[in-house]
């Protein structure tokens, strides 16, 4: 097992995204099922934002340009596989959630004919989102754990303007499940509070670990050390 982890095997990112993406569409595509609607009253005191739709299609960069960086560019195995290991877990649990327990809401707003162009992609957006399978947030849960990579890694440990960028989008991107009525204020709050049982289990719990190459902390996550 030890061996395993000396090396990255940028492969089984393409293996699990086909298995993920395969889970998700029979989660969309399957038929009719009790539904558990997800709503509370924060929701109903949260605005309905279009500008939002910009930080909330930017994850899918934020989190792309992450998966890169860290699988072909960052030498750090042990970083590589905390990162990888922290997505895999959180988007793991997101489908097993949605299989047995199928949730959804009924947030979203009636848009205006003839908006903006953020009006118009939000709309967009609602016809190839549908408003099921949302708990945890996996918008929530990635953004914070590509954050809190981009803030640990070693090498971009003199990058402070990134990676305080970093957590900036990452904030913006977590309001913006909100403000778009994508997600409930329960899916954010447990998409925060998974990432942060397992950033603890990851990052934290060195008997985790089979690979153990001392590192250099970054910032306030040397006192976890």
């Amino acid at each position: 097992m030890k061996r395993f982890f000396d090396r990255k095997h940028v492969w089984l990112i393409a293996g699990y995204f086909a298995l993920y993406l395969l889970g998700f569409q029979l989660l969309e595509a399957r038929g009719p099922k009790e539904l558990h609607l997800i709503h509370t009253v924060l929701d109903d005191r949260i605005p309905f934002c279009e500008y939002f739709i910009v930080p909330y299609v930017l994850w899918f960069f934020y989190v792309a340009a992450a998966v890169a960086y860290f699988a072909f560019f960052q030498k750090s195995v042990k970083e590589y596989w905390q990162f990888m290991i922290s997505l895999g877990i959180g988007m793991t649990l997101f489908l097993l959630v949605s299989w047995f327990w199928p949730n959804g809401h009924d947030l979203r707003p009636k848009l205006p004919e003839g908006g903006s162009v953020f009006v118009e992609m939000v709309r967009m957006l609602y016809r190839i989102d549908t408003p099921t399978n949302i708990l945890p947030s996996i918008h929530v849960f990635n953004s914070l754990a590509v954050a809190a990579a981009v803030d640990r890694c070693r090498t971009l440990e003199g990058r402070r303007i990134l990676r305080r960028a970093s957590w900036v989008l990452a904030g913006l991107i977590v309001l913006s499940t909100m403000f778009l009525k994508q997600h409930s204020v329960f899916d954010v709050l447990c998409g925060i509070t998974l990432y942060g049982a397992v950033y603890r289990l990851v990052y934290i719990r060195k008997a985790f670990w089979p690979v153990h190459t001392p590192q250099k902390r970054p910032g306030w996550a040397r006192d976890f050390d």
